[in-house]
């Protein structure tokens, strides 16, 4: 199992990246055709040409890891505008990828929320504060 925390930057390389290559070769890729540095940290995702394979390479303080899934029927879709061979996404992003979610067909949907309820008190969306015992 693949966790990730908040603040690891992960890249998609646009292009398609012939699966042969392994560890170095990957690492490769990075360094010369996204210009990042590996060791500094971060994620990496790549795709075949087919996008029915996707490779995972990250570092972690001693060592490359490398994660592959070969989907047995479809393709990995991804859409995103722009001429850059990196492409930075988000967790949940990578998530709808890996699991074989449309990212056209699905809809970010802004975070809100009406109220925090800390230490018996409700804080309500307009600023005010109301006790349990007063609702």
């Amino acid at each position: 199992m693949l966790t990730l925390s908040g603040w690891t930057r992960i890249f998609l390389c646009r292009e398609p990246v012939d699966f042969r290559k392994a560890h170095d070769g990957l690492l490769a890729v990075v360094r010369d055709e996204l210009e990042e540095n590996i060791f500094a940290g971060g994620l990496f995702v790549f795709l075949n040409k087919r996008r029915d394979r996707i490779k995972l390479l990250e570092w972690d303080r001693n060592g490359l890891w490398l994660h592959y899934k070969r989907l047995e029927k479809g393709t990995f879709k991804w859409v995103a505008a722009g001429t850059s061979n990196k492409v930075s996404m988000t967790r949940a992003e990578l998530s709808m990828l890996v699991e074989g979610i449309d990212l056209k067909a699905g809809k970010f949907r802004p975070h809100f929320t009406d109220g925090i309820h800390i230490n018996g008190c409700a804080s309500q969306s307009d600023g005010s504060r109301e006790s349990r015992a007063a609702r």
